[in-house]
């Protein structure tokens, strides 16, 4: 059988940056939306005495096709060529629904436009999206430019892949008997870092936001599981581990849900009374504890049942019962694409235009009148932030050069500079180990193509027929897991 046939085929129906344009149509689909309901109301700490509540809701963003607005005002849509011969942006306007109530009662609705957004060539929004050979070379387009890139003040520039670890997904590793665990829960724009280990003492230890090595076992009981009986069952069903004994033996007078709120409390230096303590401590355990499995009081044990799980790993990982985990195996790693990128950009500048908002309102009601919404929202806020980080590759949490010009030396050069894909680790520091070629990089990472000095191997390529899923799970998926019974599958 000639192989090359089903090459050109592939090649012929595939694009070699579908996976980059995917992700950034799931950003226009679902992201942006997703961020509005991260933030969906504000209200102004500054409201006119006549007035009890005031309040600022946003409901659906919708995003048009790159349009062009011409001196005279008037607008028309714009192609590719003409932004990049006119040293123009190729971008589409945001439009947001913009509600105020007064005293729960709605004052004004409208549709506003809050900014643009660059557009990537090829996607869902791109005027290009289902041109063919023709169409393309009419508006001055190569047919076999595969898009994927976006044009800011005439220059084309893209989004690289950025290499992380993947989050919601404990890992344990270390040397002899120092274990340690960690975990990433990631939910809308919390990121935060937990990790579990044990001391000398024999005692195992939690660390997350605000709360430093916090015994595990007092965590178990301040999230509700109170009796001993529970807690072992949390971890495991099937043995007892004698680790966990020994734990418990060692807070065995702390015999109920508010006794470990109030140590928890007490060790974070909560300074308030003992009711205003129980409720600070319940509130960090809610927001900052797993907020990916939940962030209400009904989650708690929910996420006592996950901290069972992560302990039992712990244990048998240190017993050397189970591997310990590799990170720099592919499974634990996620490869963040333009879309993702995105969302963090847009998600931060958001909360800095509400507060542009909020900052506006309050500013005008001190003067004795009461606004109108519309008056008060600064598009080009949102549009210049966003053009500053796509321009200078500076993006949110001080990295660099997410954003680059596109090197436009040759096909392949293009082709190769799409593909690329970019560890957050310094280039200055050893980390041999994750600079070595590893198994799992094969049919996923290019086993060749990496540069010379500092950057080897930090600086990976996609290997031409690789595509990466979309890792959000369906809610139906998610919803059936929960209800299966693998005891009984077992």
């Amino acid at each position: 059988m000639d192989r090359s046939i089903l090459i050109r085929k592939y090649f012929e129906e595939e694009n070699l940056v579908a996976s980059n344009i995917q992700s950034f149509n799931t950003l226009l689909e679902k992201g942006l939306q997703e961020v509005i309901e991260e933030n969906k109301e504000a209200e102004p700490t500054i409201i006119p005495h006549n007035i009890e509540k005031f309040k600022i809701r946003f409901g659906r963003i919708t995003v048009g096709k790159p349009e062009i607005i011409e001196a005279d005002g008037s607008r028309r849509p714009i192609y590719p060529m003409e932004a990049r011969l006119r040293k123009i942006s190729y971008h589409a306007p945001i439009f947001l629904e913009v509600s105020s109530y007064i005293n729960d009662v709605q004052r004004e609705n409208f549709l506003a436009e809050i900014g643009k957004l660059p557009i990537m060539l090829k996607s869902k929004y791109c005027h290009l999206e289902k041109a063919n050979a023709e169409e393309l070379i009419k508006r001055g387009e190569d047919p076999t430019d595969p898009g994927g890139y976006f044009i800011i003040n005439g220059t084309e520039r893209i989004i690289v892949n950025v290499e992380d670890l993947a989050a919601n997904n404990f890992i344990v590793e270390g040397e002899g008997n120092n274990f340690i665990g960690r975990y990433f829960a990631a939910q809308g724009s919390y990121k935060i870092p937990h990790t579990i280990e044990r001391k000398k003492d024999g005692l195992f230890y939690m660390t997350f936001t605000r709360i430093k090595s916090m015994p595990a076992l007092i965590i178990l009981k301040a999230l509700g599981l109170t009796r001993d009986e529970d807690i072992m069952r949390a971890v495991s069903e099937e043995r007892n581990y004698e680790e966990m004994i020994l734990n418990l033996y060692e807070f065995i007078e702390i015999k109920d849900q508010e006794e470990a709120l109030d140590y928890i409390g007490k060790r974070i230096g909560v300074p308030q009374t003992r009711e205003i303590r129980l409720e600070r401590t319940k509130e960090i355990l809610d927001k900052f504890l797993l907020p990916n499995v939940g962030m209400d009081a009904k989650d708690r044990l929910a996420k006592a049942r996950n901290i069972g799980k992560m302990l039992k790993k712990y244990m048998e990982v240190s017993r050397g019962e189970r591997p310990q985990d590799d990170k720099d195996h592919y499974k634990n790693k996620r490869i963040r694409m333009s879309g993702d990128l995105l969302i963090d950009l847009f998600r931060v500048n958001f909360k800095i235009l509400v507060g542009d908002i909020l900052y506006n309102f309050q500013r005008i009601i001190k003067r004795g009148k009461l606004p109108s919404t519309r008056v008060i929202i600064r598009d080009k806020l949102l549009t210049s932030r966003l053009y500053s980080s796509m321009a200078t590759g500076e993006w949110v949490g001080g990295r660099q050069g997410i954003s680059q010009r596109m090197d436009r030396s040759n096909f392949l050069a293009m082709i190769s500079h799409l593909q690329k894909v970019v560890s957050p680790l310094s280039s200055s520091q050893e980390n041999f180990e994750a600079r070595a070629l590893h198994c799992t990089h094969l049919g996923r990472i290019c086993p060749i193509e990496t540069p010379e000095g500092t950057n080897i191997g930090l600086r990976k390529n996609l290997a031409m027929l690789c595509s990466i899923s979309n890792s959000t799970p369906e809610p139906a998926v998610l919803e059936r897991i929960k209800t299966l019974d693998f005891r009984e599958a077992a």
